[in-house]
């Protein structure tokens, strides 16, 4: 993944605005992804706000490694695997990745510039392809 500074620096900013609503976005995140596709409601356990937390853990901790391919790696070739675990299979990645981008929109507004949007889209579907493939092998 090849992002440049002033990528890094979007979703850096982005994310701290926000990761302060942690709880409203883990909640537009899920009820965007459960609501495109209630088949995967079965795949989550029933205490969604501790899956929020989680969640918002996760992506806190790769945009924190975002610039650092060694450290980053790892960590999501590890997410992957364990994903594979819950039962997770390549085509949600699509959803994931649809889900993310409409709770940006929804959660920053205004402050979710297009060049904020390419630089998130691009992020993610560089991790995605890292993901399948880890969880392919």
């Amino acid at each position: 993944m090849q992002l440049t500074e002033d990528e890094i620096d979007l979703i850096r900013g982005s994310f701290r605005a926000l990761a302060l609503g942690t709880p409203a976005t883990a909640t537009v995140f899920y009820e965007r992804l459960f609501e495109r596709t209630p088949s995967l409601v079965p795949m989550f356990p029933a205490d969604m706000e501790q899956q929020g937390v989680k969640m918002m853990s996760m992506l806190g901790a790769i945009v924190a490694q975002i610039h650092d391919h060694t450290a980053l790696l790892p960590m999501v070739v590890d997410l992957a695997r364990r994903h594979v675990g819950y039962g997770a299979v390549p085509e949600h990645y699509d959803l994931i990745g649809e889900a993310l981008i409409h709770t940006l929109e929804q959660r920053l507004g205004a402050g979710f510039t297009p060049a904020v949007r390419e630089a998130w889209v691009k992020a993610y579907t560089a991790l995605a392809a890292v993901m399948i493939e880890a969880a392919e092998s």
